[in-house]
């Protein structure tokens, strides 16, 4: 007869390892002899041999009891199921590995990889970062809004800025943050801007559904409407146009006489 130590030894765990799987109803716990001890036969180290070789094979010990009491036919099964269980963590795990690693990238924190090659393309154009800084927190707040169809969206950026006068706006928005409030260059990003609005117009963009609640919508103008003197003045300038919104545009009655048209 073995001690718990001798038979730990021979199934190749430890101690601990077999009074926690008396304690979970692995493995049965003898009596006590006469002189106080218990000891086990050779049956209990067969059993914590095959109770080891099942956990080192990473079936998890709540499937482990099933699996000594099973039949060959349902023992297979049962290794089949647990094998598609650890393939699908092993997947998951992975996917969990190659976002830390892009994480390291910064701009990957809660971001795509579309509006990060998106982002990517502005600094090609020369962009500056204080101001790819503020898109890229208007783009998580975005794709966390619209996680289904944010590629699409970024897709249809990419096609805009296939056109002049969109690089043209990027450019000069870029060093938009420094100018005094009556720079005329706020009235060339105007002209800009409504060339673009009257095209968005004419293509039916404005108006359409974005898919964006109207809170959420307040939310991204008045954040963009708030980060320079600039652009609260762009914002009146296009609205004295008849254009109101950032994120959505839309047509609103004009103040008044429009005194800084756009050039034919």
């Amino acid at each position: 007869m073995l001690t718990i130590s001798q038979l730990a030894a021979y199934a190749g765990v430890t101690v601990r390892a077999v009074r926690h799987y008396h304690r979970i109803g692995l493995l049965p716990e003898p009596e006590r002899d006469r002189s106080g001890y218990r000891t086990y036969d050779a049956a209990a180290v067969v059993r914590l041999i095959r109770i080891r070789t099942l956990a080192d094979a990473g079936v998890p010990l709540a499937r482990v009891q099933e699996l000594l009491a099973a039949g060959p036919e349902d023992f297979a099964g049962g290794v089949q199921e647990i094998d598609k269980t650890l393939h699908a963590e092993i997947r998951r795990l992975q996917d969990t590995r190659s976002r830390l690693a892009r994480l390291a990238a910064g701009e990957h924190l809660a971001l795509p990889q579309s509006v990060v090659d998106y982002l990517d393309r502005l600094r090609g154009l020369g962009v500056e970062e204080r101001y790819i800084e503020m898109e890229r927190d208007a783009w998580i707040m975005i794709a966390a809004q619209l996680p289904h169809s944010i590629d699409a969206v970024i897709a249809q950026k990419h096609v805009e800025l296939d056109d002049p006068d969109m690089v043209k706006l990027y450019s000069l928005l870029s060093g938009a943050l420094d100018w005094p409030t009556d720079d005329p260059q706020i009235v060339e990003v105007a002209d800009i801007m409504e060339r673009l609005m009257i095209r968005a117009e004419e293509a039916g963009e404005v108006g359409a559904d974005d898919g964006i609640d109207d809170q959420f919508v307040d939310l991204l103008d008045s954040t963009t409407a708030n980060s320079s003197p600039v652009a609260e003045r762009l914002r009146a300038i296009l609205e004295e146009r008849g254009w109101r919104g950032w994120i959505r545009i839309e047509r609103v009655p004009t103040k008044g006489l429009n005194t800084e048209q756009p050039p034919s």
